[in-house]
C-alpha cells in the first residue's frame, strides 16, 4: 500500500518538457517500466534506490539523476520514512540522439552542485507558471550542461547494432497503444515466433512485452489527464477495459489514481 503518496503533476506550456512531477512517497516502490522522455530526477527528502537496465543505482540529495527514454527502471525508497522527489520529463530529441543513451546507462548519477541548484530554481518558476522566458532559459542552461555530462562519457562510437526482433516489437507495441495487439498478430508484423518475441524482448528491456504496454499506457493516460480529460474518457483513450483497470494499473504504478494525480 501507498497511503499518505502526494503526487502534483501538470505539464507546462515551455517547450520541450513534456510533464513536471512533484511527489511524496512514503512507502510506495516503483515496478519495472519505462519513458518514452528523458527523465531528470532530483530528491528533496530521503534517499531513493534503482535498478536501470539491471544495474543498482542510488540517489541521494547532492545528486541528479538523468534516466534516459525507452530503458526501463524502478524506484524504492532507501529509508522506511520514504522520500520526495521532483521530476522534469523533456522531450526524447532535447539532449540528443540515440548515441548517448548509452552514457546514461552507464553513468545516470551526477554529483554537480551547479545543475542540481539550477533544477531547483527552474522548479520553482514552473510552479509559479508565470514567467516562460525564465523558464526557457534556466532550460537551456540545464538541457547544455546534461549534454556536457553526457557527452564526457562518450569515448567510443555508439552501439550500432541491428535493430533485432525486440526493437522491431516495440515498435509495433508503440503503435498498438490504445487499440492493442495480439502476440500472434505481432509475430507476423514481425516475422518471428511468438515465443521468441517474449524471450528477446525481455532479455533486451527488462521486461515482458505485456508490462512495457501497461506501462506506455499509463504514460498515455498521464499525457489525456494532464490535458484536462477525466479519468472515466481517459482509461479508454489510454487502452484500459475501464476506469477501474485504469486506477488498477495507475495506482501500482504512481501510488496513487488517476483523479488524486491531477488534483491541485
Amino acid at each position: 500500500m501507498s497511503g499518505g503518496a502526494q503526487v502534483r503533476a501538470w505539464r507546462p506550456g515551455i517547450d520541450g518538457v513534456v510533464e513536471v512531477l512533484h511527489a511524496y512517497f512514503p512507502s510506495h516502490a516503483y515496478p519495472s517500466h519505462t519513458h518514452d522522455a528523458w527523465t531528470v530526477l532530483i530528491v528533496d527528502e530521503g534517499a531513493v534506490r534503482y535498478d536501470l537496465d539491471h544495474r543498482e543505482h542510488g540517489l541521494a540529495q547532492a545528486q541528479v539523476s538523468l534516466l534516459p527514454p525507452n530503458v526501463p527502471h524502478d524506484g524504492r525508497s532507501v529509508h522506511p520514512e520514504g522520500f520526495r522527489k521532483r521530476v522534469l520529463y523533456l522531450d526524447p530529441q532535447r539532449l540528443g540522439g540515440e548515441g548517448l543513451v548509452g552514457a546514461a546507462v552507464d553513468h545516470p548519477e551526477y554529483v554537480d552542485p551547479v545543475l542540481r541548484r539550477r533544477l531547483h530554481q527552474l522548479h520553482g518558476v514552473l510552479v509559479d507558471g508565470r514567467e516562460d522566458l525564465e523558464a526557457q532559459s534556466r532550460l537551456t542552461l540545464i538541457e547544455e550542461r546534461l549534454q556536457q555530462h553526457l557527452r564526457r562519457q562518450v569515448t567510443d562510437p555508439p552501439d550500432r547494432r541491428d535493430a533485432g526482433v525486440a526493437a522491431k516489437l516495440r515498435e509495433v507495441l508503440d503503435g498498438h497503444l490504445p487499440t492493442g495487439i495480439t502476440l500472434d498478430e505481432a509475430s507476423k508484423l514481425v516475422h518471428a515466433h511468438p515465443a521468441h518475441l517474449v524471450r528477446a524482448f525481455s532479455r533486451e528491456y527488462g521486461m515482458p512485452p505485456h508490462r512495457y504496454l501497461t506501462g506506455r499506457r499509463v504514460d498515455l493516460a498521464r499525457r489525456f489527464l494532464l490535458e484536462g480529460r477525466p479519468p472515466a474518457e481517459v482509461a479508454g483513450l489510454a487502452g484500459f477495459y475501464d476506469q477501474s483497470h485504469l486506477n488498477r494499473h495507475f495506482r501500482k504504478m504512481l501510488g496513487v489514481t488517476p483523479a488524486a494525480f491531477v488534483r491541485p
